[in-house]
């Protein structure tokens, strides 16, 4: 079984039982019997002093987009880093100032629009020069550490769902994610990362041997973190990803949409490793709540074939083809940001968007981010900590 590196810490925690810690944390940092670290920690005899916790809460309480204001007494000061402006996405300096080291653990999915990496990259923008060590506790990339897949984000297009200049399914872990920050934006900060054991680049989550905690409320199985990529796209037009059911982005659906007609359209563009199963159903929360609506049903066939990402652009193109006058590219404000749709925030460009509305070959789009992809498996490579 794969060793975390939260795991890895507590073998050698005698070295850290004087440090003023802070966390960076939410209830997916857990050991493999899953106690939470921070009671993992204090047994050891580690003060953590506070704990910052992302979007959704501690303990993920909170639906995407909720500010979150209060939460669970734990015995620990909790600060959240996502409350109701996007200032709130930093910390406060002066809370940092009792602290001399940050730990980061919090399991990622593996893609750019997730917003836990971001969280990161933000909090190490706002400590660069500062003298406060962060340390980051590694964990699996749940899709594994090969394949990459969709464009580089556009700078011009950077928000809370892309901070990184990486491709929406990256093959990075989240450590080494923070040294390619580093990296690229020159921060002056004292960063380490503790490596998980075992851990090798071709594995899915199910070969870690490590239980799935939901890292937040709409990612309960690594099913939904494996399409996640594709179809988080929907969160930018009026589509119900199927948030308030039981399979969020492995379901999909509208009123308007008659299933058995939008799965044969599908399948028409010979995407490999999935299966576009036609289906009816009523969400209880979100888009389109207490309506039974129709949709699609995605069923991944061969994790090594199925590209998500290519899935939730062809699928956005087929209802763009088959219900122009109802689709809609949503607008307004989505994660702090409304003045770029959200559509375009999630694919890190307008391109994608405009090519589907002009009726261009879905090939060709399909296509167009091919380059970005050679180009990052190259740059990415100097930043792995871990062997094929």
């Amino acid at each position: 079984m794969v060793a975390t590196g939260l795991e890895i810490l507590l073998r050698k925690s005698e070295h850290f039982q004087n440090r003023n810690i802070g966390l960076i944390v939410n209830q997916s940092s857990v050991t493999p019997d899953l106690k939470y670290s921070w009671n993992a920690l204090r047994e050891r005899g580690i003060h953590v002093r506070k704990i910052f916790s992302p979007e959704h809460g501690l303990f993920a309480t909170e639906q995407d987009q909720i500010a979150v204001t209060c939460q669970p007494e734990i015995g620990c000061e909790v600060i959240s880093l996502y409350r109701d402006t996007a200032a709130s996405l930093l910390p406060d300096k002066r809370v940092l100032d009792n602290l001399d080291l940050i730990l980061f653990d919090i399991q990622d999915v593996g893609s750019r629009y997730y917003t836990y990496i971001n969280t990161l990259a933000l909090f190490m923008e706002a400590v660069s020069g500062m003298d406060l060590e962060i340390i980051v506790l590694d964990r699996p990339n749940p899709l594994g550490g090969s394949l990459v897949e969709g464009p580089l984000l556009d700078p011009s297009f950077r928000s809370f769902v892309g901070i990184f200049p990486i491709p929406v399914r990256h093959g990075m872990t989240v450590g080494e994610l923070a040294l390619l920050y580093r990296d690229i934006k020159k921060l002056d900060i004292n960063l380490h990362v503790i490596k998980m054991d075992g851990w090798q680049r071709s594995m899915l989550f199910p070969e870690t041997g490590l239980p799935w905690i939901p890292p937040s409320p709409n990612m309960p199985t690594f099913a939904t973190a494996e399409v996640y990529p594709g179809m988080c796209l929907l969160e930018g037009m009026n589509i119900s990803e199927g948030r308030g059911t039981t399979t969020p982005f492995q379901l999909f659906g509208a009123p308007f949409i008659k299933p058995d007609d939008l799965a044969e359209r599908c399948r028409k563009f010979g995407l490999e490793g999935v299966i576009f199963h036609p289906v009816w159903f009523k969400p209880t929360f979100h888009k389109f709540s207490g309506e039974v609506i129709g949709g699609i049903w995605l069923h991944v066939t061969d994790h090594g074939r199925f590209r998500s990402f290519a899935t939730g652009v062809a699928i956005t193109a087929a209802l763009q083809e088959l219900y122009p006058e109802h689709l809609q590219f949503l607008k307004g404000v989505y994660e702090f940001n409304n003045t770029i749709p959200a559509f375009d925030l999630l694919a890190g460009n307008s391109s994608i968007r405009t090519s589907i509305l002009s009726g261009s070959d879905i090939n060709i789009t399909l296509a167009s981010w091919l380059k970005n992809e050679t180009a990052f498996s190259e740059l990415k490579s100097s930043f792995h900590l871990y062997e094929p």
